[in-house]
C-alpha cells in the first residue's frame, strides 16, 4: 500500500513509499481508511517543527471502515464506520492517565507522528480509542471529528462559553471556524472574527456561509482593539486564540475585560512570544493552554456534527494521496481551508 512517510529528521524528507498492510493485536482492529485530514501538525512535521519518530507514516485525522477485528474486541464489528482518538501508547499508569488525561501522557506515541498513521490505505487502532460514526454523518465530514473534538474539549468543557458572553476569535482557519460555530451553539452574544487581508478572498467567504460570526475585523487595515472595545463596551469575556500569531496573542490580552478568559488553541512557530505581562496581571485574566482532546470532547463533537449544528462541509476539499505536495502547499498558501487525502486504490 502507498503511504506518505516522514523518512528522517530534518526539513522535508516526506516520500510516497510502499508499505505492507499492518498487522493488529488481540485488542485492535484493522481499518480501511476512507479520508484522512491534513493537520497543521503534519505541516509542522514537514518543516521539522514538531516531535516525530521517523520513519513514520503521517496522518492522525481519519475516518474509515473496520475490516478485521482482534479476538478480544467486543464493541466493534466488521463493517462498522469509525473514527479514533490519536492517544496511542498512553501508559495508563502516570498521574495524567489516572486523572483521565491520557491525551497528555508523556509516554503517548500517537498515530501520525509516534507510530504509523492514516495517510495510507489501512490503519490499526486499539478498540478503546474508537468511536462509531453516528448514522447520517458522512465519512467525509467525520474525518474532521478530531479537530472538532479538540475545540469541543477546549471551548465547551474547559473555557465554558456562557450564554450572552461576547467572544473574540483570533484566526479564520478550521479551528477558528469550529470555535465560532460552537460559541454560537453555546449561546454566545457577539462573536467577532479577527483575520488578515489574505483571509478575505477565500476563508472569509466560507465563514460567511456558516453564519457563525457577527463582525469580521481585518487586523491589518483596522484598529482591532478599538473596534472590539466599542463592540463589547468593556472588553470581551472570552478570547479564543486560534492563530498562533504573536501579534494576535498580544491583542487577545488587550481586548479582554477584567477577569476575562483566554482560551489558547493555536500553536506558534516561534519558541517564545512577547506578551504584555503586567496588563494581563492587572486584568486578572485566566489563561488556558490547551493540547489535544478528551473522551467527552469526542462525544460532543460527533453529536454536533451529526446534528448539523456544527457544519464542516463548506471547509472540506478532497485530494488523492499522490497530490500531497500540492495539497500541503495550498494549505500553507491559504488557498484551501481543510484538505482530506484519499488513499491510492490497491487490489485486494
Amino acid at each position: 500500500m502507498l503511504a506518505l512517510v516522514k523518512t528522517k529528521k530534518g526539513e522535508g524528507a516526506l516520500e510516497l513509499l510502499d508499505r505492507p498492510i499492518p498487522t493488529f493485536g488481540d485488542d485492535e482492529v484493522l481499518i480501511r481508511v476512507a479520508y484522512s485530514g491534513i493537520c497543521g501538525t503534519d505541516i509542522h512535521i514537514l518543516h521539522d517543527q514538531f516531535a516525530y519518530y521517523p520513519p513514520v507514516i503521517l496522518g492522525h485525522e481519519f475516518s474509515g471502515e473496520v475490516v478485521k477485528i482482534g479476538k478480544s474486541v467486543t464493541q466493534f464489528e466488521v463493517g462498522d464506520l469509525v473514527v479514533g482518538e490519536p492517544h496511542n501508547k498512553a501508559c495508563g499508569k502516570c498521574y495524567l492517565c489516572r486523572n483521565g488525561h491520557i491525551q497528555n501522557c508523556m509516554d503517548k506515541r500517537s498515530i501520525g507522528w509516534g507510530i504509523d498513521g492514516s495517510f495510507t490505505n489501512y490503519l490499526t487502532m486499539p478498540e478503546k480509542l474508537l468511536h462509531k460514526i453516528p448514522a447520517g454523518l458522512s465519512l467525509k465530514a467525520a474525518a474532521l471529528a478530531e479537530p472538532t473534538a479538540i475545540v469541543a474539549h477546549q471551548l465547551l468543557e474547559r473555557a465554558r462559553v456562557t450564554p450572552g458572553e461576547n467572544v473574540v476569535i483570533m484566526g479564520v482557519g478550521p479551528i477558528a471556524l469550529l470555535a465560532a460555530q460552537m460559541a454560537r451553539v453555546a449561546g454566545a452574544g457577539k462573536i467577532l472574527l479577527c483575520g488578515c487581508t489574505a483571509d478575505i478572498p477565500y476563508r472569509l467567504e466560507i465563514a460567511k456561509t456558516l453564519n457563525c460570526f457577527d463582525r469580521f475585523i481585518n487586523v491589518q487595515t483596522e484598529d482591532a482593539v478599538s473596534i472590539i472595545m466599542e463592540e463589547t463596551e468593556i472588553g470581551a469575556e472570552l478570547v479564543v486564540e486560534a492563530s498562533g500569531a504573536g501579534s494576535a496573542i498580544r491583542t487577545s490580552i488587550k481586548v479582554l475585560r477584567k477577569w476575562g478568559r483566554l482560551c489558547a488553541i493555536g500553536m506558534t512557530s516561534a519558541p517564545t512570544v512577547e506578551i504584555p505581562w503586567n496588563e494581563a496581571m492587572l486584568k486578572v485574566i485566566d489563561v488556558q493552554f490547551n493540547m489535544s482532546s478528551s473522551y467527552e470532547g469526542w462525544n460532543i463533537a460527533l453529536k454536533l456534527l451529526a446534528s448539523g449544528k456544527v457544519n464542516v462541509d463548506p471547509m472540506i476539499g478532497v485530494r488523492p494521496l499522490r497530490e500531497w505536495q500540492t495539497a500541503f502547499a495550498d494549505l500553507e498558501g491559504g488557498k484551501a481551508m481543510k484538505l482530506l487525502l484519499t488513499p491510492e486504490p490497491i487490489s485486494e
